[in-house]
Order: structure tokens, then sequence, then C-alpha cells
């Protein structure tokens, strides 16, 4: 079995990574709300991925309890996401971000 192992490099190489793709999904899948919010949430995992590693780097907690609060807001931004995209697809019948302009009030 081979173990992998991740120095502090690897790690940062990995929130890089991943919130490079999270926010090239912000920017060039603004077709959709559903993978715009996927997005976000991609970025927030690449927040908690960095906290994390740092943490385990420094040997302190203080960057895992953060990375927990940081996994709430995720939740409760994801949740009420979901429930504003349901309310706009019953106000407008679809998802696409096309028509979000004529929102305006």
């Amino acid at each position: 079995m081979v173990a992998l192992v991740l120095d502090y490099r690897g790690f940062i190489t990995l929130v890089i990574g991943l919130f490079l793709i999270g926010l090239s999904g912000v920017v060039s899948g603004r077709r959709s709300l559903i993978s715009v919010l996927i997005s976000i949430e991609l970025i927030l995992l690449a927040i908690n991925v960095g906290f994390i590693g740092t943490s385990i780097y420094c040997d302190d907690l203080v960057g895992q309890i953060f990375a927990l609060f940081v996994l709430a807001v995720a939740a409760s931004e994801s949740a009420i996401g979901l429930a504003l995209i349901v309310l706009y697809f019953r106000l407008r019948g679809s998802i696409f971000l096309d028509s979000v302009s004529s929102l305006k009030g």
C-alpha cells in the first residue's frame, strides 16, 4: 500500500488549483445559477483545505476550528442559495441567468 503524503507545498498547490477551478466556474459558468452555486462551494472548500493544511503544518488546532466555522457558513449559504433558486424557478420558469437583470425593481 502506497501512502500519499502531502507537504505544505502540496497543500498550497491543491488549494490554488481548487480555488482557480471554482473561480473560473463563477466567471465562465454564468449561465446557470446551479453552476455558480457549485463553484462558490468549491471556492469555500479550497479555503477549508488551506486552513486545515496550515493547521497541520503549524501543529495548531485553530485552523481546523476555523474550518468548521467556514463549513457552517457554506452549509447556510447553500441552503439559502437553493431556496432562492427554487423561488427564482417558480417566478421565471428557468434557472438561467440571462433574465436576472429583469428582476431589478
